[in-house]
């Protein structure tokens, strides 16, 4: 493999590369990057450049290896671990330069540890739906010159009009700019290269805990109801970097709400109503999980990926339903299954039989007026069947 050294740079340019980043580029044969990382390295460095191709990733393994012999500098933007390439080449040598996150946060006099960032780069920016609560501070890396436009857009349409936004362009070059209004008020076209700041200021809630109230769905009924579904989550326990199945998605709350623990979670929804699927991508995008994958199947369903935990909302009496659930766990799974009616409690038992586990029988009312009183209204009890793969033989 050819040597492979991976430089940050900033706008600036040269002007602002360390002595090691300098020596590197001047001793390289071969320079890879954008067309406007290549113009910012002075003629003074010989080496071969060579623009990345769109789309650059698929483009990656080819040209390494077409200059496999050769001494080979690709620049990044920034700094190359931080939503950069340097990752993705394998054991390289990186030298590495303050991110525009850093840069942003130094401008702002923000501290970095009290940040969210998103990124929206080759990301749908409805990302940013799951990190707007009150009084937080959001540093957004754009996709475009219009992400910031999109932006207002959306917290305006969450009531969060009064957020101050502020663009910040070409982040340590001769150009460098800010630009700041709230959401409400923001108009026109930004730098291309840019990173926006939000300073969320509103009162609608929608907290990451799992819960989120049933309105905040669209739904043609089958939701599971918010106090079951905190329960149902709690026991599906999500973790970080783990993959759920919903299997009878509906309006995917269990897959939603599990997504929107922590940003590594994934979830699949699988969905055979036509209709219900496409609603939950809709319900997906409006709570700022756009990564739920919605498999628009009747389970059970052969290859999707392998899960960490399972949630049978629908189909609890469909032959091989849970053999095909529990098979495809991984150990130290678990699978959840929620039942309703006096069919897939029997089901539920009988598994619960075999398997073991924990049962818990829910049932919840709710207050609503009774003439000019007001009083309890049931909801349809829910047995809740929890059990993780790891505790059988």
């Amino acid at each position: 493999m050819s040597s492979v050294t991976v430089v940050g740079i900033g706008a600036e340019g040269w002007d602002g590369l360390t002595g090691a980043a300098r020596r590197a580029l001047s001793k390289a044969d071969i320079l890879l990057g954008s067309k406007r990382q290549l113009d910012l390295v002075p003629a003074s460095v010989t080496a071969e450049r060579v623009a990345w191709p769109s789309p650059m990733m698929p483009a990656v393994p080819g040209l390494l290896e077409t200059y496999r012999d050769r001494v080979v500098c690709v620049l990044a933007s920034g700094d190359p671990m931080f939503y950069g390439i340097g990752s993705k080449l394998g054991p390289v040598r990186v030298l590495t330069h303050p991110s525009s996150v850093s840069l942003a946060c130094a401008r702002l006099g923000w501290a970095l540890q009290d940040v969210e960032v998103i990124s929206t780069v080759g990301r749908p920016f409805e990302v940013v739906n799951a990190a707007i609560h009150p009084g937080r501070r959001l540093l957004i890396l754009s996709e475009n010159g219009d992400t910031p436009t999109k932006v207002a857009g959306l917290l305006v349409g969450r009531g969060y009009g009064g957020s101050v936004m502020t663009v910040l362009s070409r982040l340590g070059g001769p150009d460098e700019s800010q630009v700041s209004a709230t959401a409400a008020d923001w108009h026109g076209i930004s730098s291309t290269l840019n990173i926006l700041a939000v300073e969320c200021r509103g009162t609608g809630l929608l907290p990451n805990v799992p819960g989120l109230p049933d309105d905040a769905y669209e739904s043609d009924g089958q939701l599971t109801k918010r106090e079951v579904r905190a329960i149902t989550l709690s026991r599906l326990a999500p973790i970080p970097g783990q993959l759920l199945w919903d299997v009878g998605g509906g309006a995917g709350s269990i897959a939603i709400e599990w997504s929107r623990t922590h940003p590594s979670c994934r979830a699949i929804a699988v969905e055979r109503d036509a209709v219900r699927a496409a609603r939950i991508s809709i319900n997906a995008r409006a709570l700022g999980v756009p990564g739920v994958e919605v498999s628009h199947a009747a389970a059970p369903v052969d290859g999707l990926a392998t899960p960490d935990a399972v949630f049978i909302g629908g189909g609890l009496t469909v032959p091989g339903m849970v053999e095909w659930a529990w098979a495809a766990l991984r150990p130290g799974g678990r699978l959840v299954a929620n039942a309703v009616t006096m069919e897939s409690e029997v089901v539920v038992a009988q598994w619960h039989a075999r398997l073991g586990g924990d049962l818990v029988r829910i049932s919840v009312s709710r207050g609503s007026p009774v003439g000019g009183f007001t009083g309890w209204r049931p909801l349809m009890p829910v047995t809740i069947w929890a059990v993780t793969k790891e505790n059988q033989s």
